[in-house]
């Protein structure tokens, strides 16, 4: 059920919701306003019962003490949580990691804030998406039928 409501922009603000409109390959500015909505919404699920996945990526400069042992330690210690992290090296002092987090919202969010409070990375970002249970079983196109253990998209 769609539901409809009016508001209101000052011509600057529509003009700026008109470019991210169109930077962003939306057709109209409805579509746009539900992305931004979504966006600002899933910045603040902080559900402590529900699942969810997260992707940290951190910039850091590999000549800071222990930061990478540490960095390792941490996911070690949460390994129930990290599932897997890329390492770029960006130039002969700054590396790029992303994280891949998987678990219940709050425990994610503790261990994402934690990392990127480490001494010495010196950038961050959490993108922290919620994930709806789903269970039952169902079928494949090939003719397999299984419950999947973990939440659905």
């Amino acid at each position: 059920m769609v539901q409809r409501f009016t508001i209101s922009l000052d011509a600057e603000l529509a003009a700026t919701l008109d470019g991210y409109m169109v930077k962003r390959g939306a057709s109209n500015r409805s579509e746009a306003i539900r992305d931004l909505i979504r966006n600002a919404l899933t910045l603040n699920h902080t559900d402590k019962s529900n699942n969810c996945v997260a992707v940290v990526s951190y910039v850091y400069d590999h000549h800071e003490r222990q930061l990478g042992s540490r960095l390792i330690k941490h996911h070690h210690e949460h390994h129930d949580l990290a599932v897997s992290t890329l390492h770029v090296h960006i130039d002969h002092h700054h590396c790029l990691e992303m994280t891949v987090l998987r678990g219940p919202g709050e425990a994610v969010r503790r261990l994402a804030e934690a990392t990127l409070a480490e001494r010495g990375v010196q950038f961050g970002h959490v993108n922290l998406i919620p994930l709806k249970e789903h269970g039952g079983h169902h079928q494949h196109d090939d003719g397999a039928n299984h419950v999947h253990q973990r939440p659905a998209l």
